[in-house]
């Protein structure tokens, strides 16, 4: 190996160790406050910690029912947890029904202008979601499902469908024909050539889509805070959004890093499927 080759290496592999610091960074500052007293959080250096303490992550599960947010949530962390569950479950069953509904249509039945209906669709999602949680307020009161978690799994899937559908549709229209057609010789319907055929084809573009949806669902703050008042039905983002505006951010932290465990495991299990599902679709693109 040349000495140029090899100092091309070395500098590739230095880039590429910087990136990983620079990313990781943020989550090692987290973790390290989160040990943190609030005496040391105020007088020590901020990436060090000299004696760690579990203390923060105590009274995410120790609720005072008389707390005003401050030092310990009003309810346990579990709670929050288990709301976040059914909230994320609901909205990413309905996000991912809908969407391969809408993209199979789009891009195997190919109506008149079905193009340019993808293209729109994908448009709409470069809309700051800020410019929406007005309206859509508002309409959640006229509709009585203020404070109530149903208001959530119903926006949600607003959110994350257009670019759900446009990654769906384009891996529906790179499918060969004579995958279904073969099926219908044989006597199947378009349901269960679409059940027993195209969706389990689909899977990669699937978890592609789940995770997106699951990316853009949970960071989230806005609709959360809004539309969620009652810490018992809060999801872990509007609660410890709560708590951050009564500045217990060790405490904040803390629930942050077991929130973001399960995201990470998901994304590090499914990475390959993701990578794998959006190249799926991007081979026909828009």
């Amino acid at each position: 190996m040349s000495w140029k080759r090899r100092g091309r290496n070395v500098a590739h592999g230095c880039l590429l160790l910087l990136a990983v610091c620079y990313s990781l960074l943020p989550i090692y500052f987290m973790f390290i406050q989160s040990l943190k007293t609030a005496e040391e959080d105020v007088v020590g250096h901020p990436l060090i910690v000299t004696r760690p303490t579990l203390e923060n992550y105590r009274h995410l599960f120790e609720p005072d029912p008389e707390s005003e947010f401050l030092v310990r949530p009003p309810v346990a962390f579990p709670v929050w947890v288990q709301n976040t569950v059914v909230v994320f479950g609901a909205s990413l069953a309905l996000t991912l029904a809908l969407s391969l509904l809408a993209a199979y249509g789009l891009g195997r039945l190919r109506p008149p202008g079905w193009r340019w209906s993808r293209r729109l669709l994908f448009a709409t999602y470069v809309v700051p979601h800020t410019l929406l949680f007005v309206p859509l307020y508002e309409l959640a009161v006229r509709f009585g499902l203020d404070n109530s978690q149903l208001a959530l799994v119903i926006v949600y899937p607003m959110l994350s469908m257009p670019f759900c559908v446009w990654i769906l549709s384009a891996f529906f229209q790179t499918l060969p024909r004579e995958i279904e057609e073969s099926a219908y010789i044989e006597g199947a319907s378009r349901v269960a050539a679409f059940l027993h055929i195209v969706l389990p084809m689909s899977r990669p573009v699937l978890v592609a889509a789940g995770l997106f949806t699951l990316g853009t669902i949970s960071s989230d703050i806005v609709f959360a805070s809004i539309l969620l008042h009652s810490s018992e039905i809060q999801t872990v983002v509007a609660g410890l959004g709560a708590m951050d505006v009564s500045l217990e951010e060790l405490t904040v932290l803390a629930g942050i890093n077991l929130a973001g465990i399960p995201l990470i495991l998901l994304s590090a299990l499914f990475a390959r499927g993701y990578v794998r599902g959006l190249t799926a679709a991007m081979v026909e693109g828009a």
